[in-house]
C-alpha cells in the first residue's frame, strides 16, 4: 500500500493545466447563447395578462415566441411576484412537458422565503403591465414594470430603473424534446474521442487530484488535452451545437433531454456601476468586463476591449495549483450579484437561483456608466430575486439572506487560530505540536488531521498503527481548552468490510450511473469510490447519525469536521468531477444539482454534529465547496493556494467576493498550501490571516514544516505577536459575527460599504474593513517596509498599536516595519479586547475586557458586545446579554440592548478603559453605578499621544453604569 501511494505522488507544477477545464468554447450550451443574438423575441400574449394573483399572490403570463418560431418553441411561463422582504422574484418555465417538470431544489431558500407583499397594485396600459410594492419601511414603493412585446421587465423605485431584464434581448429559453423525432447525429471514423486509448496501452494503477492517469511502470499520463475541430467550431446547423451528446477530454456526455439551457441578460443602469460577487475566482473584486456590449449598445466610454475574453464561470470544481486572474471556475459558485454606484450611494442585487453550470458575461450597458451581465445556465428554471435595497446597503443583505439564511454563529474556538497539515503523522507529532505551543506560550484553539489519520482513507475510522489512542488524545487537547477537526470526505472507499460502505450500498444510499442501475463508482483518495446522494433528505439524516459517539468511535464532543473534495471531486471524471449524466435517488441529472453537493454535505455534517450533542451545540465544519446558503452551516476556505507573494496579493480580493456574496466566514490558507513559505511571506501572511473570519494555517506534505517555532526566536515573537492581535480581539469578532448572524452585514467588509459615495474605494481591494470600526491595511509585497493605505471619510484613524490619530484623509503610505501590520481604529467607535495571553479561547472565558474608545471630533464613540456562553444555542432562547457602549457629553454609559438579558448570568467585566483622542488634559474620572453610588478612578494621560487609561474600573457588564470624565 505505501509502495501505491510513492507511486501516486505528484512532482508539483508551476499552475494547473487549463486545458483540461472547459471554456465556453468548449461547452456548446454557452457557444448556443454567447455567439449569436437570439432571433426568436419572446412577447407577453395579450390574453394571459391577469386581472388579479393567484391565491400565493403570484402574477402569471404566457410568453409566445415570435411568430416565425412558434412551430419549434412552445409558449412559456412567466410569473412575477413582490415579496413581503422587498425583493422581487421573476421566474420563467416551461408550460407543460411530456415528461417531468424540471427540477428544483427545496434546500436552497429558507422556510417563509417567499412570504408575499400584501401591499401591492397594478395597472396595465397598451404596451406595459406595472406592479407597484410597498412592503418595507422607509424605502419607496418598488415597481415592476412589464413590457409586453419584445417582453423586458424593468425594476424601478422613485422613477428611477434600477434592475433591467432581457433589455437586450438576450433571452433564450430552450425547450426539451424527443430525440425519437430527430435525426440521430453522426460522428466521422476516427473523431469519437470518447473511444480512442488515450493510455497507449499502459496499466493505470490509480488516479490524482490532477485528474491524471499514474501507470504501472511508474510514468503520469501527458495531461496535454488535444482540442478537437469538432468541439470547438459550430456546426453547420448551430441549433444542433451540442444538443444532444458532447465529448471533452475523452468523457462523453450524453443528453437524454437535449437542450435544457436558458439566459437571459440583466442589468444594471446605475450611473457609474461596478460589479461585484459571483465567487468563486481567483480575480479581482471589481468583476471585469469579458465582452463587448450587445450591438446596438452606446456605452459611456465608447466599446473598450475587455479585460478576459471568456465568462466568468459558476462550476464547483477541484482545481489542482490555481491559476490567477482568470475567470475560471473554482471550488465554490454563488450567483449573487451586486451593483454599486458612487453617484447614487445605491447598491441593487440579483440573485439568479440556479445550481447547473452557469456562465456570466460582463459588459457596458449604457452611456451613463450602468453595467450588463448576461447569465447563461445549462439547466433549470429561469429564477431571478431582484433585491432593490432601499436606503443603504444593509437593505439589500436584509432581502438576500431573508431567502438564503444569515451567517451562523459560530463557536468562539471556531474564531481562533487553527493548526493544520497534510498530516501530522500520528500521536506522537500531534503531542510534539500541542506541546510546542505549550512551551512557546502561542495562542491556538484548534489542531486539525488530514486524510492519513484513517485507516486507509475510510472515513470515521483512524489508523490504529499512528492513532492507537484517538479519545485520549483529544482529551489531552482538551485539558488545554483545545479541540481538534478530522477530515470527513464524500467519497466513500468500496470496500464490503467497511462498515460505511456496506450500510450505503445496502440503504441504496449512493448516486447512480446513468441509467440509474448501478451505484457510480470513481477515483479518489481511496482508489474505487462511491459517493452519497446529498440531495436526499433521507441520506443527510443517515449521515448526521453517523456522527454520534457511540458510530464514529474515537470521537468525542471536542472533535469537529472537516469537509473537503466535495464538488465533488472524482480523479478519473471529466474537468476532475462526475459524469452530468449520473443521476441522484430521484433520477435526477448530476448536471442540474452539480452545485450545491458541496453545500448539502457541509449541512448534513453539521446537523450530525448537533444531533451528536441531542441538539444543544453548535456545530463547526469546514467546507471547501459552496454554494448561496452555504453560510449556514459554517466555514469555507479558498482552497489549495501557494506559498508565494502573488498568491498572498490575491486572497483579499477572493475573500471580500465572497463575504459580499453573504459568506462570511471564509479564510485562505495562511503561508499557503502548496510549497515553501520563507520567514518573511509566513510572517505578512499571519498578520493579515488574523484580520479574516477564518483563520487557520495549513500546509501540503510536501512543503516543509512551517508551525511558528521552526523560523527562529526571532520570527516566532512576530508571528506570536499578530496572533495575539487576533486573540485580543475575538470578543470585537464575535459581535461582528452576532451582527452578521442577526442582520446579514459582510463581517469582512470591503470600503464601499461603508463609504458608498466615495469613487476612490470602489475597485479597492487590497485593504478592508472588518466591520464598521476597523481599517486594515495589509502588506502584500515582498521586503516592503511600508504600505500605501486609503484613509476614507471624513473621521479620524486611530493606529491600534501606537494609538496616535493618522494626519489627514484620503492616499498614505504609512511604515510597516516586519512585525506590524497597519490596522486602524475609525473615530467615534468602541472596541472591545481581552489583554491577556492565554492559550486558547477557552482559558479566556472569565477574563476581563478592555474597551478602546476613538473619540470623534464631537467627542462621541460607541460600540457593541455580545455575550453569551460562547458554545451553545442557549441565546436562541434568549439566554445572552447585549450591550452598547455610549460615550457622550464626556460620559461612558452601559446601555442594555436585550431585554431579556436577565435570563443570562453575565459574570464579566471591565478591567481597562482606553480613550483616544482626549485632546485636553483630564482632572477626574468617576463612576456612577444603578444605585446612585459613586467613586472615584484611578487614571493616566499622555499630553503626547492625546490617549487617557482608565485602570481597574472594576465595572459588571451586566450592570448598570456611567463613567464621568472632567477635562481639564
Amino acid at each position: 500500500m505505501r509502495l501505491f501511494h510513492l507511486l501516486l505522488l505528484p512532482a508539483l507544477a508551476l499552475s494547473v493545466d487549463q486545458t483540461k477545464f472547459r471554456t465556453c468554447s468548449k461547452t456548446g450550451f454557452c457557444r448556443r447563447h454567447r455567439n449569436k443574438s437570439p432571433t426568436n423575441k419572446y412577447s407577453v400574449a395579450s390574453e394571459s395578462i391577469p386581472t388579479s394573483p393567484t391565491n400565493d399572490h403570484v402574477y402569471n403570463f404566457q410568453l409566445l415566441p415570435s411568430i416565425a418560431h412558434r412551430g419549434n418553441h412552445p409558449p412559456l411561463s412567466l410569473t412575477v411576484k413582490a415579496l413581503r422582504n422587498g425583493a422581487v422574484q421573476i421566474r420563467v418555465n416551461e408550460e407543460e412537458h411530456k415528461v417531468t417538470p424540471r427540477w428544483e431544489s427545496k434546500d436552497i431558500l429558507i422556510t417563509d422565503a417567499l412570504l408575499p407583499c400584501l401591499s401591492t397594485t397594478t395597472s396595465t396600459s397598451p404596451t406595459t403591465w406595472s406592479l407597484e410594492s410597498s412592503c418595507t419601511p422607509n424605502t419607496p414603493p418598488t415597481v415592476v414594470s412589464l413590457n409586453l412585446s419584445p417582453f423586458s421587465i424593468t425594476v424601478s423605485q422613485d422613477s428611477t430603473p434600477l434592475v433591467t431584464i432581457n433589455e437586450n434581448n438576450l433571452f433564450h429559453f430552450e425547450h426539451r424534446r424527443d430525440r425519437n423525432n430527430v435525426p440521430a447525429a453522426t460522428t466521422p471514423p476516427g473523431d469519437d474521442e470518447s473511444s480512442q486509448d488515450h493510455h497507449k496501452g499502459k496499466k493505470i494503477v490509480g488516479y490524482w487530484e490532477d485528474g491524471l492517469a499514474r501507470y504501472e511502470d511508474g510514468t503520469t499520463e501527458d495531461g496535454t488535452t488535444e482540442v478537437k475541430p469538432g468541439e470547438t467550431t459550430k456546426p453547420a446547423e448551430e441549433d444542433e451545437d451540442g444538443f444532444w451528446e458532447e465529448t471533452f477530454s475523452g468523457h462523453k456526455d450524453n443528453k437524454p433531454n437535449g437542450p435544457t439551457s436558458l439566459g437571459v441578460d440583466i442589468n444594471f443602469p446605475l450611473p457609474g456601476t461596478h460589479l461585484f460577487g459571483i465567487p468563486e475566482h481567483a480575480s479581482s473584486m471589481s468583476l471585469h468586463k469579458t465582452r463587448l456590449p450587445p450591438p446596438g449598445v452606446s456605452t459611456k466610454g465608447g466599446n473598450s476591449q475587455p479585460h478576459y475574453k471568456d465568462p466568468y464561470r459558476l462550476y464547483n470544481l477541484d482545481v489542482f495549483e490555481y491559476d490567477l486572474d482568470v475567470p475560471m471556475a473554482l471550488y465554490g459558485s454563488i450567483p449573487l450579484l451586486m451593483g454599486h454606484s458612487a453617484e447614487t450611494g445605491r447598491t441593487v442585487g440579483v440573485f439568479f437561483n440556479n445550481p447547473s453550470e452557469t456562465f456570466v458575461d460582463i459588459y457596458d450597458a449604457n452611456k451613463a456608466g450602468g453595467m450588463g451581465s448576461h447569465w447563461i445556465s445549462e439547466s433549470g428554471v429561469m429564477e431571478i430575486f431582484v433585491l432593490p435595497g432601499g436606503p443603504d446597503v444593509s437593505s439589500v443583505y436584509s432581502q438576500y439572506t431573508s431567502l438564503t439564511g444569515t451567517q451562523s454563529l459560530p463557536p468562539m474556538f471556531a474564531l481562533g487560530y487553527h493548526q493544520c497539515r497534510w498530516n501530522y503523522k500520528d500521536e506522537k507529532d500531534v503531542y510534539a505540536v500541542h506541546g510546542k505551543f505549550e512551551e512557546h506560550d502561542y495562542p491556538y484553539d484548534v489542531l486539525w488531521l488530514d486524510i492519513e489519520h484513517t485507516d486507509g482513507k475510510r472515513y470515521f475510522t483512524w489508523d490504529n498503527r499512528f492513532f492507537p489512542n484517538p479519545v485520549k488524545m483529544q482529551q489531552a487537547l482538551w485539558e488545554k481548552g483545545r479541540r481538534m477537526v478530522t477530515i470527513v470526505d464524500p467519497h466513500i472507499k468500496r470496500d464490503d468490510k467497511y462498515y460505511i460502505h456496506k450500510e450505503a450500498t445496502k440503504k441504496g444510499l449512493y448516486i447512480k450511473t446513468e441509467d440509474g442501475s448501478q451505484d457510480f463508482d470513481g477515483w479518489c483518495w481511496p482508489g474505487s469510490s462511491s459517493y452519497l446522494d446529498f440531495t436526499s433528505e433521507t441520506v443527510r439524516a443517515w449521515w448526521a447519525e453517523q456522527f454520534k459517539l457511540d458510530k464514529y468511535i474515537g470521537s468525542t464532543p471536542s472533535l469537529f469536521i472537516w469537509n473537503d473534495m466535495n464538488e465533488m471531486s472524482v480523479f478519473n471524471g471529466p474537468e476532475v468531477t462526475m459524469q452530468k449524466t449520473t443521476t441522484n435517488l430521484q433520477g435526477v441529472e448530476h448536471r442540474d444539482w452539480h452545485n450545491i453537493y458541496g453545500m448539502l454535505f457541509q449541512r448534513a455534517t453539521a446537523e450530525g454534529l448537533v444531533l451528536r450533542s441531542g441538539g444543544k451545540d453548535r456545530p463547526f465544519v469546514l467546507s471547501r465547496s459552496f454554494y448561496a446558503g452555504s453560510q449556514r452551516w459554517g466555514a469555507i476556505w479558498t482552497g489549495d493556494n501557494a506559498a508565494r507573494w502573488d498568491h498572498l496579493e490575491i486572497a483579499a480580493p477572493m475573500l471580500l467576493t465572497i463575504n459580499i456574496a453573504g459568506l462570511s466566514f471564509a479564510g485562505a490558507d495562511v503561508g499557503g498550501f502548496f510549497g515553501n513559505a520563507d520567514k518573511q511571506l509566513m510572517i505578512r501572511w499571519m498578520q493579515a490571516g488574523a484580520y479574516t473570519p477564518f483563520f487557520r494555517g495549513h500546509a501540503h506534505h510536501d512543503s516543509a514544516r512551517r508551525e511558528p517555532w521552526v523560523y527562529g526566536d526571532e520570527t516566532l515573537a512576530i508571528l506570536r505577536k499578530a496572533a495575539m492581535e487576533r486573540y485580543a480581539l475575538l470578543p470585537f469578532w464575535y459581535t461582528q459575527f452576532y451582527d452578521s448572524h442577526t442582520t446579514g452585514m459582510p463581517v469582512m467588509r470591503p470600503l464601499w460599504m461603508n463609504y458608498p459615495k466615495d469613487t476612490q474605494v470602489m475597485a479597492l481591494d487590497s485593504q478592508w474593513m472588518v466591520g464598521e470600526s476597523l481599517l486594515v491595511c495589509p502588506v502584500v509585497k515582498e521586503n516592503a517596509v511600508d504600505v500605501r493605505c486609503y484613509f476614507p471619510g471624513e473621521h479620524k484613524w486611530y493606529d491600534t498599536q501606537l494609538m496616535t490619530a493618522v494626519d489627514g484623509k484620503g492616499w498614505k503610505t504609512v511604515e510597516a516595519p516586519l512585525d506590524k501590520i497597519p490596522t486602524y481604529q475609525r473615530s467615534g467607535t468602541v472596541v472591545p479586547r481581552k489583554m491577556r495571553l492565554r492559550r486558547s479561547s477557552e482559558m479566556m472565558k472569565n477574563d476581563p475586557y478592555t474597551l478602546f474608545i476613538a473619540l470623534d471630533d464631537s467627542k462621541e464613540a460607541s460600540g457593541k458586545l455580545f455575550l453569551d456562553d460562547e458554545k451553545s444555542f442557549d441565546y436562541t432562547t434568549g439566554k445572552y446579554d447585549y450591550r452598547n457602549f455610549v460615550f457622550s457629553q464626556d460620559t461612558l454609559k452601559n446601555v442594555k440592548i436585550h431585554e431579556g438579558a436577565e435570563t443570562f448570568q453575565c459574570t464579566g467585566w471591565i478591567e481597562r478603559l482606553v480613550f483616544m483622542g482626549v485632546e485636553r488634559g483630564i482632572k477626574a474620572v468617576k463612576v456612577l453605578d444603578e444605585a446612585g453610588g459613586s467613586r472615584d478612578l484611578e487614571f493616566t494621560y499622555d499630553e503626547r499621544t492625546k490617549v487617557a487609561v482608565v485602570r481597574k474600573p472594576d465595572l459588571g457588564l451586566g450592570e448598570e453604569w456611567s463613567v464621568v470624565i472632567t477635562e481639564v
